[in-house]
């Protein structure tokens, strides 16, 4: 069985198969020839893991964020964060993290605001003086705070994998996403200081007021999703398609950035990427299934407990496992691969499963600029036409600024759950 659940995996990890093929292989083995049951638990459990209601908001939030990214939402998502900074120096930059935070609260993709955001931004930053290691590394690493912000795809998996509440997730994240976002700012901010680049335009109430009438419809998305969740109307599912109503109605008949040939074909894109998304889940859980039926989570859980591990010791040993498997594995990956062995070490140590979850959360936004092969990167170097030495230099300050807040989140738990009782008043 060692042979099924370890040797298999990481030899097809190391010849460069893809996750869900490794995975379905792995279940394969054991069950042809270490367990004596039928080959039907296989597809039985394939389907019986994605027949989940939770998981219906994947699709709907991925075509949410469709339309948004393919019209102006966020050229106007910049110019109203841009109004509002005003004379700040370093506005262009404190701009482009706050825009990217605002496009992540409708999105909730990573690699999307990455490209959408970067495509608005990047020539505004080279036109400000800001040197291209710079704006590389801002515009690759400050993406990354959409799954942390909800409504964070990744999160919707976690819950679903960890057996958390999706809003108590999405609750939690609020506080750690704009923590992230204020320390981004703050260093923006010093090093326009240091290098002495200039500021933007002062504050006007009136260029303010123009810019929020013309990006209200765009800022309604995150007020629609959260509100709706929170206020009681309808859960994170029903706030998906609503949002994807919302979506389509605002770029296509407000801002008439595209037509309906674009509505459908951002219709497809989801369809694609939804079927990505979907058959690693279903892998995944399979290979949770095997761990579970032989005991793997039980036995480590008691030998955590037999060792003696504080729970400070134990989140740091999570933290740098998961910071090693955030390089080499897209998010949803690592959580449907590792959650089934980590939640029950975590919870055993009587580390609350909500903030752990935002723990995980953090470590796999890391993983996305990380190198070497954090997605945001290849994204900002297809789209942006960045090189990639340009972005692996500039993204070395703004790794520490993460692993500086991963430190406070990890260790300060209040910061997760204030939000989530504020929210949810508990």
């Amino acid at each position: 069985m060692t042979f099924a659940l370890a040797v298999v995996p990481v030899t097809l990890l190391l010849l460069g198969f893809p996750i869900f093929l490794v995975l379905l292989a792995s279940v394969s083995v054991a069950l042809v020839f270490f367990m004596k049951v039928p080959l039907a638990v296989l597809h039985q459990n394939l389907f019986g893991a994605i027949d989940a209601y939770a998981l219906l908001a994947v699709p709907f939030f991925i075509y949410a964020g469709e339309p948004m990214g393919r019209g102006s939402v966020a050229q106007r998502l910049g110019a109203f964060v841009q109004a509002g900074v005003g004379s700040v120096r370093g506005s262009l930059a404190v701009t482009t993290v706050g825009t990217s935070a605002i496009f992540g609260a409708i999105s909730g993709a990573s690699a999307a605001t990455v490209a959408t955001v970067g495509r608005v931004m990047l020539p505004a930053l080279r036109r400000g003086g800001y040197p291209e290691q710079f704006s590389a590394g801002l515009i690759t690493a400050v993406g990354a705070i959409d799954i942390i912000i909800p409504p964070s795809i990744p999160m919707i998996v976690y819950g679903a994998a960890a057996q958390e509440s999706v809003p108590r997730l999405y609750a939690a994240g609020v506080l750690p996403g704009l923590l992230i976002a204020a320390m981004l700012a703050v260093y923006v901010i010093w090093y326009a200081k240091r290098h002495d680049i200039g500021a933007g335009e002062s504050f006007q109430l009136g260029r303010f007021l123009g810019a929020s009438r013309r990006g209200i419809w765009a800022l309604g998305a995150p007020f629609i999703i959260l509100g709706g969740i929170y206020g009681g109307v309808f859960s994170p599912t029903e706030a998906a398609a609503v949002a994807c109503v919302y979506a389509a109605i605002v770029t296509a008949l407000v801002y008439r950035d595209i037509g309906w040939r674009e509505i459908l074909t951002a219709a497809s894109t989801t369809v694609l990427f939804t079927a990505q998304v979907l058959v690693i889940v279903a892998c995944a859980s399979v290979f949770a299934w095997l761990l579970t039926v032989n005991q793997v989570p039980n036995a480590m859980a008691g030998w955590i407990s037999a060792v003696g591990v504080s729970p400070w010791m134990l989140l740091l040993a999570i933290n740098v496992l998961l910071l090693a498997v955030g390089c080499f594995l897209d998010p949803l990956s690592a959580i449907l691969l590792l959650s089934p062995l980590l939640v029950p070490i975590v919870k055993a140590a009587g580390i609350d499963g909500v903030h752990f979850g935002i723990v995980v959360m953090v470590n796999l936004a890391i993983g996305l600029f990380h190198p070497p092969f954090g997605i945001n990167i290849f994204v900002a170097q297809s789209v942006l036409k960045l090189p990639l030495n340009v972005i692996y230099r500039g993204i070395v300050p703004f790794l520490f600024i993460y692993l500086a807040a991963l430190g406070l989140i990890t260790y300060i738990p209040e910061i997760s759950l204030v939000g989530m009782r504020l929210l949810l008043n508990q």
